[in-house]
């Protein structure tokens, strides 16, 4: 525990630096100036006359008797004067350190925020492909906002810590024996109860299992929300939300529960306690009234903070599963780091070829076989380059290879010569453009999608894009042009108005290298057309590389490489492959005319 303590501490002060210390100090100062009010009220005891109080068994009652030739009628207003200061001053002190704690604690959530986000970003492919989206959405808006909250928590420990370290020094020197009894005691239920912080543990570990499973069930819905709707799937789909809900339900309860056991545990010990410690005072140390009375004024004030602490430690306990997990994947990310992020690095200029040279990759070094195996081939600059086969055949994998998101196991990747490394991936990237079977569009207008990739485009740079695209007849068509809000994932277009407004979004950043990777594989015959008219007028202007399913998009390419179980087995101009019986290209073919209506 102590180790997470300190870890929490180690982030804190990596984040706030001094202002951390600062509020430590002032937490000593709280603490002390609550020591001093219990310390007051020696004389003001001593000077109500009503009790007769032996000063000499006190240690510190020295320290008033200065006053005892001062009136009455002066030194007890001074006296209560001093206690309203100091209780003020403390109260006012602890206003300002709970407000800089919460300054402390949402600047952390955000720097564990941006920290997590910036590592996820920065890792590779290879980390994407083995991780569930879901679980790191979860991580980012759930398990980061938990494991934050543990600050608050260690902040309160440490807090309660130093008050008590400090208050049971003036508790030892004025009731030693007292004192020591109360810490036994306090010690020993601190120790019964270990069984709390297992059971918090526990419980924490649940509560984050139960978030991933309730993030990741409801993601994967909303996304299939067509096909629930299509088959009628409602009610199992409401049976599964209820059952998960009902358990975070459970686990709430137990949560209050748990808490609550302890505070009642802790406050019927302290009734047990405080009668114990009043019996022995009276019967063993032969204690007076007036001793009596601070006895009962110290028991008042350690007792909860001993409480407290133990409370302090549950709620760390239950949140430590958050940590960890927030932990293991900014460590995991720092592990998969693709490369350091430097906006000075210019976009990659190819002028001549991309080549592959003997290139073998599998996702699994500990799996027999490679997904591409022996990968040899080269694509001119400025010329289209198709990449087909069966499913299954390896062809995205290569493209992969070819934009630097995965890294050949063998063999190179050259660009212009050049191979390909971690060195300069960020390079290549600036100067590419990618265009996903599935388009990624954003709930906004047509203009803030287009200017996510050169936010300083002016409106004629984007009707020219668009233009190139053959997307700007049905763009002026919308009833706010540019400015029209295209819905979630732009729903209110249609899969090939989609397709061509990435396509033109692709363009304006003005690449050197265009991918498009099965883009017209769902697309009707007429929007087909209008990705292939695109497609003509960006030749010469770029190095195309494309990815087809339908081959009828790359009629026109200058080079097609046909795979077939991770292997290059036909390599040529489309008209060529189409002649070459029995091969897998002219089957490929001949199986999409027969299904062509």
């Amino acid at each position: 525990m102590m180790k997470q303590i300190l870890f929490f501490l180690k982030q804190i002060h990596t984040f706030a630096g001094k202002i951390l210390y600062v509020n430590l100090a002032a937490m000593v100062a709280i603490g002390l100036l609550e020591g001093a009010a219990v310390i007051l009220l020696i004389p003001m005891i001593s000077l109500t006359g009503i009790i007769e109080f032996d000063s000499s068994s006190i240690p510190l009652a020295g320290l008033f008797s200065f006053m005892d030739s001062i009136p009455a009628y002066i030194s007890l207003p001074a006296i209560l004067c001093a206690f309203v200061f100091l209780a003020i001053s403390q109260n006012l002190l602890h206003q300002k350190i709970t407000v800089r704690n919460t300054v402390i604690q949402q600047g952390f959530l955000r720097h564990l925020r941006n920290k997590t986000y910036n590592g996820i970003l920065h890792s590779n492919w290879h980390f994407f492909i083995n991780k569930r989206k879901s679980d790191l959405v979860n991580i980012l808006t759930s398990e980061v906002v938990r494991a934050s909250s543990g600050t608050q928590s260690v902040l309160q420990f440490m807090s309660s810590l130093i008050t008590t370290m400090i208050q049971i020094v003036i508790a030892l020197i004025l009731a030693p024996m007292i004192t020591l009894f109360i810490l036994l005691c306090g010690g020993i239920l601190i120790l019964f109860n270990r069984k709390f912080l297992k059971r918090s543990l526990a419980l924490g570990k649940r509560n984050y299992e139960l978030a991933k499973q309730y993030i990741g069930g409801v993601t994967d819905q909303i996304n299939g929300i067509k096909d629930i709707k299509s088959n009628s799937l409602e009610r199992s789909r409401l049976d599964w939300y209820g059952d998960i809900t009902d358990e975070m339900q459970r686990e709430q309860v137990e949560y209050m529960r748990l808490k609550t056991t302890s505070q009642v545990y802790y406050k019927a010990a302290s009734a047990i306690l405080i009668a114990a410690f009043i019996y022995i005072a009276i019967m063993m140390f032969n204690a007076q009234l007036a001793q009596l009375m601070l006895i009962i004024v110290i028991f008042s004030r350690l007792w909860p903070r001993v409480a407290g602490i133990q409370s302090s430690l549950e709620q760390i306990a239950t949140v430590l599963p958050s940590l960890k997990a927030v932990q293991a994947l900014q460590q995991e990310c720092k592990v998969q780091e693709e490369f350091v992020q430097d906006q000075n690095i210019k976009p990659m200029q190819l002028n001549h070829q991309i080549e592959c040279r003997n290139v073998s990759f599998r996702y699994n070094q500990q799996e027999p076989g490679y997904t591409v195996e022996n990968i040899d081939f080269t694509a001119p600059a400025y010329k289209m380059t198709a990449f087909v086969g069966r499913s299954g055949a390896g062809k995205s994998t290569l493209v992969d290879l070819l934009m630097g998101l995965n890294h050949p196991e063998k063999g190179q990747v050259l660009i212009d010569g050049k191979e390909l490394t971690k060195e300069n991936v960020l390079s290549l990237r600036r100067s590419m453009s990618y265009v996903p079977q599935d388009p990624f569009l954003f709930n906004t207008t047509v203009r803030e999608n287009l200017q996510l990739v050169q936010p300083d485009a002016t409106d004629e740079d984007l009707w020219e894009a668009l233009q190139f695209a053959s997307a700007d007849a049905f763009i002026e068509k919308l009833p706010k042009g540019l400015d029209t809000l295209i819905g979630d994932r732009g729903i209110k277009l249609s899969g090939g108005e989609r397709q061509r407004l990435v396509l033109a979004r692709a363009i304006l950043r003005k690449p050197t290298i265009l991918v498009l990777d099965e883009a017209t594989s769902s697309l009707d015959t007429e929007s087909e057309a209008h990705i292939q008219e695109a497609l003509e007028r960006l030749k010469g202007k770029m190095t195309i590389l494309v990815i087809a399913h339908r081959l009828s998009t790359i009629r026109n390419s200058d080079q097609v490489i046909v795979l077939d179980e991770g292997e290059i087995v036909q390599q040529g101009g489309f008209k060529q492959l189409s002649q070459e019986k029995s091969k897998v290209f002219n089957h490929l073919l001949k199986k999409q005319v027969e299904m062509t209506p």
